[in-house]
């Protein structure tokens, strides 16, 4: 399945719930591929991608949702890099 939003239209029906839930999914399957990856024990029905398979959707959907509404993800990592710069980390 393609994550992209298609035209206009199709956007236009895909409600922000939806996308929500896909990236949710997305985020599920990364984690199924890092267990197949560490030889922990995964679902007998589920075909499984690779991890570098499912951080590309991953991505794809974070790039999707950010051009959504505006955002430019380079920007916002910076700041909240120097946020996370000022932190203390135990």
């Amino acid at each position: 399945m393609s994550p992209r939003w298609k035209t206009s239209a199709d956007s236009a029906r895909t409600t922000w719930y939806t996308s929500r839930c896909f990236s949710a999914k997305q985020v599920g399957e990364l984690f199924k591929a890092i267990r197949k990856h560490q030889n922990m024990r995964t679902g007998t029905t589920s075909i499984i991608g690779s991890v570098d398979e499912e951080l590309a959707d991953v991505l794809i959907y974070l790039c999707a949702i950010a051009n959504r509404l505006d955002i430019s993800l380079e920007e916002a990592l910076r700041k909240k890099e120097a946020v996370n710069e000022t932190r203390s980390w135990i």
